[in-house]
């Protein structure tokens, strides 16, 4: 009985792990895009088109 509930145990820790993983990666996405976003934003207001922020892009 000692064995199953271990299995068990262990079982949930790796889908916990795993969740927690996936939502590191997703949190670490949206702070890349919220970074994005701001650089993006700094550089319109300093005067440059989206066609040149696009170029640069390239």
């Amino acid at each position: 009985m000692k064995k199953a509930s271990l299995k068990k145990t262990e079982k949930e820790v790796a889908s916990l792990e795993a969740k927690k993983v996936k939502a590191d990666v997703k949190a670490a996405e949206e702070a890349k895009k919220a970074e994005a976003e701001s650089v993006v934003k700094r550089l319109l207001a300093s005067g440059m088109s989206a066609d040149e922020i696009l170029e640069k892009l390239k």
